[in-house]
């Protein structure tokens, strides 16, 4: 008897135990992560004590933004929406910032990435990498910046372009400072595109560079991550210290021999000299570039001799510095651009004898020059003259033989008074000055 109630006991163990399973497979199945919800046909749900939250919703390269199903069946675009709502679309991402979410399940319509993830972030940051202390001016330097999101970095590609990183340098104004008069500065970026100082794109790492190439002094970094949905501020002071490595042209004592030296000064306090190394450019005329290297620094103050230079014009050298700080830390310097000129010596003094010659072809050349003028002067007046003449003999004749015809029409008019008036109106009507003959009269008239 006790062994069938033992064996009751065991199968009515077994059958609760098999109901326990089941009521916990359901459940867990009632529960579904953000990272299942594009299984779901991208439906979610919030529940009623979400005050607020970002959704980062990652879409087809190039498609049009998704639309938003709220529970109550409305509907939200990316240009149609509340006012407590904000959205940033970019090329292949929505990030959509929402006040106060309708409790209920959400739904999403658009080109969302197969195996994707709807990401409900509740809190947004960023981290920023601090600056290395001691920092040196012209230094090269590579930092980094993430966006969290719930205390996560979040990753997703597009990114890059739905968050606006700039960096900022804001002097603290100490009188003894040389950046005591500079303002605020932008002074580079982050990005995360794969270029540059940027490993890999889309990983969620945003690369900067900033640009050191400002006085020394103490400031404040001011680091902004910013689009339509959210704005976030990361703020750290410190100090921009002077180059340990000072680098200066010198002439040598004749630099008509067209020898020039660049003299390197290394501050051992602050780097290594047996781990410092320089590389320079000399840059010239006629397409000169040539590259000069310093692999082995043996003296805190040495002299680098530049090749002998022969076409005449402006030069620049411009270089870097690899070293390690005495506390172990690798360095890029960019130093500074320097220029010198090879002139073109001026020529000798002419001789005497040069002197006088040049005088003679002078005085010859403007003795020709003057007789040219002269003879164009009178060619000139001569032609206005004879044109002139001309001119005066044609007027003259034209006079003379009208003087002739009117003595002649009065002639007539007194051997026959009668037709008096009308000879003379005749007369006026008959001689027309076109009709005159200007040649010579002869003999016989």
């Amino acid at each position: 008897m006790s062994a069938i109630r033992a064996g009751y006991l065991a199968i009515s163990y077994l059958f609760l135990l098999s109901i326990i399973l089941v009521l916990q497979s359901t459940a867990q199945a009632s529960v579904v992560a953000a990272s299942q919800a594009a299984e779901l046909k991208n439906r979610f749900r919030i529940d009623h004590m979400v005050d607020h939250l970002t959704l980062v919703i990652q879409r087809s390269y190039g498609s049009a933004p998704v639309v938003v199903i709220l529970p109550d069946g409305s509907k939200w675009y990316s240009n149609r929406h509340p006012q407590t709502v904000k959205w940033v679309d970019g090329i292949a991402a929505d990030m959509i910032y929402i006040e106060k979410p309708m409790p209920g399940p959400w739904q999403l319509l658009g080109s969302v990435v197969e195996g994707s993830t709807i990401q409900k972030i509740s809190a947004l940051d960023i981290a920023v990498e601090p600056l290395p202390q001691p920092l040196y001016q012209g230094e090269r330097l590579k930092v980094t910046a993430r966006l969290l999101g719930d205390d996560l970095t979040m990753r997703m590609p597009g990114l890059d372009y739905m968050v606006e990183w700039t960096a900022r340098f804001t002097s603290q104004h100490l009188a003894t400072d040389d950046n005591f008069a500079t303002g605020t500065v932008i002074v580079g970026e982050y990005k995360d595109n794969g270029e540059l100082f940027d490993e890999v794109p889309d990983d969620g790492i945003f690369t900067g560079s900033q640009n050191l190439q400002q006085p020394a002094g103490h400031y404040v970094l001011n680091v902004t991550a910013r689009n339509n949905v959210f704005e976030r501020e990361y703020t750290m002071p410190f100090e921009l210290s002077a180059q340990p490595i000072q680098v200066k042209m010198v002439p040598n004592s004749d630099p008509l021999k067209e020898i020039w030296q660049v003299q390197l000064a290394v501050d051992e306090s602050v780097v290594i000299l047996a781990q410092t190394h320089f590389e320079f450019e000399l840059v010239g005329p006629a397409g000169l570039s040539l590259p000069l290297t310093v692999q082995t620094v043996t003296s805190a103050n040495q002299i680098l001799f530049l090749p002998k230079v022969t076409e005449y014009g402006s030069y620049r050298v411009q270089g870097h510095a690899f070293s390690t700080t005495v506390d172990g830390r690798e360095i890029v310097l960019n130093l500074p651009e320097m220029f010198f000129n090879l002139i073109e010596p001026p020529a000798p003094a002419p001789s005497v004898e040069e002197l006088a010659e040049k005088a003679a072809i002078q005085a010859e050349f403007e003795e020709q020059e003057a007789k040219d003028n002269a003879m164009f002067w009178i060619i000139t007046i001569n032609g206005i003259l004879f044109l002139l003449g001309v001119v005066g003999l044609v007027i003259w004749r034209k006079k003379q033989t009208l003087a002739k015809a009117m003595a002649a029409a009065e002639e007539r008019l007194k051997q026959n008074p009668e037709s008096n008036q009308n000879s003379q109106e005749g007369l006026l009507e008959s001689v027309d000055l076109d009709d005159i003959d200007l040649t010579m009269p002869d003999d016989k008239n």
